[in-house]
C-alpha cells in the first residue's frame, strides 16, 4: 500500500484530518491537497494537531496511522486523572485576552509556565483594545509578563486593522497556536490574518462531522503566502485551539514547577533550605524578593497553587494505584470451599 509523509491538520475527539507534506523548489514542506481522513490503532487519542505522519492509504480518502515522527514538543494541559493535548511541534503560544469579557490571570499565568516548561515561546495578545473601560485594570494584570520580557501587543481585530497587520513579523515562518477563553477574540484574530479561515473551517467541520461543535475541534492554517517567509523559507501557520477555562499542569514536578518560573531561576538554590517550598520558611530568597518588589505576588501565589496541585496529584495517582492493587488482590485470591 501507499505510505508517506503527512502533517495532521485537524482533530476533534478521536477523530483526525491530515494532508500530504509536499517539497517546494526551496525544499520547504507544506501540507497539500485534499484532507485524509486518519484512523488511529485501537482508537486510541494519540495524534496532536502539527505531528508529522507516516500513513498508509486504506482507501481512496482514508488513511491509517503508521508512525508518529518524533516531536519537537508537545503543549497539553492535565489533572490527575487525564490529560488534554492542546498541540505539538509549535514555536510559540499566542496567550489571547480581551478587554472584555475580562479574562482569567490564572489561566494566563499557567499558559506561560507551560511556555517555559516545554521551552516554545509566548506572545501576549490584549484584543478588544477599542473597549477603554477596562484597559487600565487588563494592563495592570499583565505588566508583570512585560517586566519579564514577554512580548504584549494590544489590538483590536474587528477596528484597528493596522494593529493586526503589525504583528505579520512575530508570526512569519512560525507555528503559533492560539491559548484563551472563550469570548476573547480568536476567531476574529485568525480571520483576520487566513482569509479564508471560515471555508476552510467548515470543510474541516464537514468532513470530521463536528457539527454544532466546531469550536471543540482543533485546527491548522497556513499564512497566507503574500506575508513572505523567514530566511529558512518556512511560511508559517497559525493552530486554533478551542476555548477553555483552565489549565491544568498537574503533570509537572516541584522540580519542573520552579525551573519554569523565569523569575525564580537566579535564586533556585539561594533559600536556606534545599527544598524551600516559598511558604513560611526562613532565609526564603523567593520570598525576599517578593518583598522587594522584584517579583510579583501574585507570581508567588500562582507556584503555591500550582506545587499543590502537583503533590494532590501524586497523592491521588498513588490512591488509584494502591486500590487497584488491592482490587487486584482480591480478584486473584482463590475463595475458600
Amino acid at each position: 500500500m501507499d505510505q508517506f509523509h503527512a502533517l495532521l491538520t485537524a482533530s476533534y475527539g478521536r477523530h483526525y484530518l491530515a494532508q500530504r507534506l509536499t517539497q517546494d523548489t526551496q525544499g520547504s514542506e507544506s501540507p497539500q491537497g485534499p484532507l485524509i481522513q486518519v484512523s488511529t490503532p485501537a482508537k486510541q487519542h494519540v495524534g496532536a494537531v502539527g505531528d508529522r505522519l507516516l500513513l498508509e492509504m486504506t482507501s481512496a480518502d482514508q488513511a491509517r496511522i503508521i508512525q508518529i515522527e518524533p516531536r519537537e514538543n508537545i503543549l497539553y494541559r492535565s489533572d490527575a486523572f487525564k490529560s488534554k493535548i492542546i498541540a505539538s511541534n509549535v514555536d510559540q503560544i499566542l496567550v489571547v485576552l480581551a478587554t472584555q469579557p475580562a479574562f482569567s490571570p490564572d489561566l494566563l499565568g499557567r499558559a506561560v509556565v507551560a511556555a517555559e516548561a516545554h521551552q516554545i515561546g509566548l506572545h501576549i495578545l490584549l484584543n478588544k483594545c477599542d473597549l477603554k473601560d477596562n484597559l487600565e485594570h487588563a494592563r495592570k494584570i499583565i505588566a508583570p509578563y512585560a517586566r519579564m520580557g514577554y512580548p504584549v501587543s494590544e489590538v483590536s481585530a474587528k477596528f484597528d486593522a493596522a494593529s493586526i497587520d503589525a504583528l505579520q513579523g512575530a508570526l512569519r515562518g512560525k507555528v503559533s497556536v492560539f491559548v484563551g477563553q472563550s469570548g476573547m477574540g480568536k476567531s476574529s484574530l485568525l480571520n483576520a490574518w487566513v482569509p479564508n479561515a471560515a471555508a476552510l473551517t467548515q470543510e474541516y467541520s464537514v468532513r470530521l462531522d463536528t457539527g454544532k461543535h466546531t469550536t471543540t475541534a482543533c485546527r491548522y492554517f497556513e499564512l497566507p503566502e503574500a506575508w513572505g517567509r523567514d530566511e529558512s523559507g518556512k511560511l508559517g501557520a497559525l493552530i486554533d485551539s478551542p476555548g477553555f477555562q483552565e489549565f491544568g499542569l498537574a503533570h509537572m514536578s516541584v522540580s519542573e514547577l520552579q525551573h519554569a518560573f523565569r523569575e525564580f531561576k537566579d535564586l533556585l538554590g539561594k533559600c536556606r533550605f534545599h527544598n524551600c517550598a516559598h511558604q513560611s520558611e526562613p532565609d526564603c530568597a523567593v520570598r525576599d524578593a517578593v518583598d522587594r518588589n522584584e517579583i510579583a505576588p501574585e507570581r508567588l501565589a500562582l507556584f503555591r497553587q500550582l506545587r499543590s496541585d502537583s503533590k494532590t496529584a501524586d497523592t491521588q495517582i498513588q490512591g488509584i494505584s494502591q486500590a487497584k492493587e488491592r482490587w487486584s488482590a482480591l480478584a486473584t485470591k482463590p475463595s475458600k470451599r
